[in-house]
């Protein structure tokens, strides 16, 4: 029943959204969270765990493709700091699109499709390359847009048709 309830909830809120984000940033806030995914892909391909870290809200989410969490930055940091010095380093990540929905003038919805190539499976054995779509929740305070929740998705991970 809670299940049923929440997702009406989600239903409504996003309908509700949708009629008003078409008119809410601006392409200056857009060019601001661009900015911020750059940064992100470069301190990826930096292993650079502090750098690819930065741009988090203090009490953010990090939900990895693999189904770690992090919460909080400096969690976060730590985190992707061990993953870029671990499994990832050899890893290149190159971002295929954005895309950038506003919910409110100081929210937004970021969908970015990576590729990525040179991991390594958690027995050592090289995985073949692949794309990741990441959902990044953005929130703007005092004037920068930082990044509140990320979750990460293998696209087709099995090659499904």
């Amino acid at each position: 029943m809670k299940r049923t309830t929440l997702l009406a909830v989600v239903i409504g809120l996003s309908g509700f959204g949708v009629s008003q984000a078409q008119n809410v940033g601006s392409s200056g806030d857009e060019d601001a969270i661009r900015k911020v995914v750059v940064a992100m892909t470069e301190g990826f391909n930096h292993r650079d765990g502090k750098a690819a870290a930065q741009m988090y809200e203090p009490d953010a989410r990090f939900v990895t493709v693999r189904g770690e969490v992090m919460s909080g930055q400096p969690a976060i940091e730590k985190g992707l700091a061990s993953i870029l010095s671990g499994r990832a380093k050899n890893a290149s990540q190159r971002t295929l699109d954005v895309a950038v929905k506003f919910l409110r003038p100081d929210v937004a919805l970021v969908h970015v499709t990576n590729e990525l190539s040179g991991l390594v499976a958690l027995d050592g054995q090289a995985l073949p390359s692949h794309q990741e779509l990441s959902l990044r929740v953005f929130v703007k305070e005092a004037g920068a847009w930082r990044v509140a929740a990320f979750q990460n998705t293998m696209i087709r991970p099995f090659n499904n048709p």
